[in-house]
């Protein structure tokens, strides 16, 4: 710090202005706010905004279930959103070096690094499906229309298929209900010719090189938007983080308009409040909340380590939070407008058609479209959706993980290679995800997501509470919040971060291992081996912790382990804002040069100054009487 103020002070400018000039060319900044909060928005609202959230709502009582998932969102969701921007924008840090506060705990970090790495390597292999079915929609007719292709089976049944007699027609519903399942064309096309599913999670099969193709387009569409970090990305959510909303309500619009969609939306809405009393409603709006908003994941602190010091990220966390959820509720009046015309059509039961995860994007969600007219137009709108939706998520993603890799390197020379690191990412990110455009795909994809970013994020993000609150200690972080905003934090959160979201998140680990049941896919039972795999992707992420916790104990300073752990989890010299002119208070330095030349020259007055005489002596022959007085001091 001292040499980046004389580097200042030599070139005529105060040492604090430039040291924040250097900052800004050094790290990066974001252009404005806007950007900030548009990619914020971008990394939250996802794809399960629109395959989960509603299918979670229909299951759990509907329009009661949203009770329980605001509650969520204001005792849990906005607290640690909060918490998590605080704590990335005060330190200027990614996710690993704002473990400066506690160095001990560093580990949670690399956690974080781990998580996002996995979630990048399966996510872009959705995104790169959803590229694909928006290039195979760009014809007259969907290729999953009718029940002619040679992929199909006697088993499928299509409700515009030309062929069908008239009685076949009017028994759909029968056939619907009976052992002998009625298969789709969008089943069998997602099922037979996009994935060629083989039968079991070890025969990998074949590459489907289609798939692999869109997986390669989709890399690099990620890293061309982030091939100048935050300067180039955050000129890019203008468009990915905004077109979704306009796709979803072009979408709605026509959505209420076909016959049946208010009895989809008001199977979506109505309450049953009887459920409201079943601890899993609740445990699923926990965990609804935790895994939309994006906590633990790292990517709200790499974001906030962008942004100005001064930057109300309370008002942030506050828009951001209640943005994505509405964006659910959004989200789910347009699915289930859609699912109530295609229930209406078929005859059958809302619930006989609703669906989640990759069965409602690829499977329920496109034969719905194939009833309504100009079907092509609409089925490339929502899968440009879906595209935006999942390039949003992965930008913060990737760029979790190339700041991390940055800003603990340090040096001058990977700073000014930053492109090569996001380079050298993104290729590994493709080539990790090559074995899932496999025949056996989808189910290590199906596997990734649910071991592998599942119980591991609530882990983490319950011991950075931990650490945060009474390891570096509360008041002390709340005089950094003060001292980087303004203001304290409100009474409101302090509480809850002390107490009620901690004790949430507890809630949501105890639910998930309650509630854990062995992974399929629709008839698949995965075997014991593969679950083993998904267990040891979990445990891979959380070992991080007491393993780096172990060795920086282990290099403390200290005599007895008691010593060591305090020295371990004492915040390092280093640990505060990052520039210069942000470093008042308790985080000022010790002695200013000044300062430092002022006690130096004035213990040697009182020995020598009885006369100008004796005080001009020292400079010809009292250099060791000089060093003896230094030494005593």
């Amino acid at each position: 710090m001292a040499d980046k103020c004389s580097e200042g002070l030599l070139n005529g400018a105060v040492p604090g202005e430039q040291g924040k000039q250097e900052k800004s060319v050094k790290r990066g900044n974001w252009g404005n706010q806007i950007e900030f909060v548009l990619t914020s928005v971008g990394y939250a609202v996802g794809l399960g905004n629109v395959w989960r959230f509603p299918y979670l709502c229909y299951r759990n009582g509907g329009g009661a279930f949203m009770f329980p998932y605001f509650i969520m969102l204001v005792f849990c969701g906005i607290p640690l959103f909060f918490m998590e921007l605080s704590f990335g924008q005060f330190a200027s840090q990614g996710c690993l070096g704002v473990w400066r506060v506690s160095p001990m705990f560093k580990g949670v970090g690399y956690g974080m690094m781990v998580v996002s790495t996995y979630i990048g390597i399966y996510y872009n292999v959705v995104i790169c499906i959803a590229f694909y079915y928006f290039f195979v929609s760009m014809t007259r007719v969907l290729p999953w229309t009718y029940c002619s292709n040679p992929w199909n089976t006697p088993d499928c049944v299509g409700v515009l298929d030309g062929n069908l007699s008239s009685r076949a027609a009017l028994n759909i519903s029968q056939l619907l209900n009976t052992t002998q399942k009625r298969t789709s064309p969008s089943e069998e096309y997602w099922r037979r010719y996009v994935l060629n599913l083989s039968d079991d999670i070890g025969n990998l099969g074949e590459v489907r090189l289609p798939l692999l193709g869109c997986l390669g387009v989709s890399w690099v569409v990620v890293f061309l938007c982030l091939i100048k970090g935050v300067k180039s990305s955050g000129k890019v959510v203008y468009f990915t983080a905004t077109f979704p909303y306009v796709v979803l309500t072009i979408l709605f619009v026509r959505g209420i308009t076909l016959e049946g969609a208010v009895t989809g939306i008001m199977y979506y809405l109505t309450p049953q409040w009887d459920k409201i009393l079943n601890a899993k409603v609740w445990g699923d709006a926990a965990s609804q909340i935790f895994y939309s908003l994006g906590c633990a994941w790292g990517g709200l602190i790499t974001m906030a380590s962008y942004n100005k010091f001064n930057n109300n990220c309370y008002r942030d966390s506050i828009i951001i939070s209640i943005t994505n959820c509405a964006t659910s509720v959004y989200a789910g009046f347009v699915i289930f407008s859609i699912l109530g015309f295609m229930a209406n059509h078929l005859g059958v039961d809302v619930s006989k058609v609703a669906d989640h995860g990759p069965g409602l994007a690829f499977v329920a969600y496109p034969e719905a479209l194939t009833l309504l007219p100009i079907s092509p137009l609409w089925s490339i709108l929502f899968f440009f959706m879906l595209i935006l939706l999942g390039l949003g998520t992965q930008f913060c993603l990737l760029e979790t993980l190339v700041t991390a890799i940055v800003d603990e390197v340090g040096n001058e020379w990977i700073i000014r290679k930053k492109t090569f690191v996001t380079l050298g990412v993104a290729v590994a990110g493709f080539l990790l995800g090559v074995p899932l455009t496999t025949q056996a795909g989808i189910y290590w994809l199906l596997l990734m997501d649910n071991y592998a970013a599942s119980f591991s994020l609530v882990v983490i993000s319950c011991i950075m509470c931990v650490a945060i609150m009474y390891i570096y200690g509360h008041r002390n972080y709340f005089k950094d919040i003060e001292m980087m905003l303004g203001f304290p934090p409100p009474l409101f959160f302090q509480i809850c971060w002390r107490f009620i979201s901690p004790a949430i998140i507890f809630f949501i680990l105890v639910f998930t291992v309650i509630q854990y049941r062995p992974i399929s896919y629709n008839d698949y039972v995965y075997p014991t081996w593969a679950i083993s795999i998904g267990f040891l992707m979990a445990l891979s992420s959380v070992i991080c912790i007491p393993i780096y916790a172990i060795y920086k104990v282990c290099r403390s300073e200290g005599d007895t382990l008691l010593e060591r752990l305090k020295n371990a989890t004492k915040a390092s010299k280093d640990w505060g804002p990052a520039l210069p002119e942000h470093r008042s208070g308790r985080y000022a330095p010790a002695f200013s040069p000044s300062t430092e030349s002022h006690l130096e020259v004035q213990p040697l007055q009182p020995e020598k100054g009885q006369s100008e005489a004796a005080a001009a002596s020292p400079i010809q022959g009292s250099n060791g009487s000089a060093h003896s007085q230094d030494s005593r001091l």
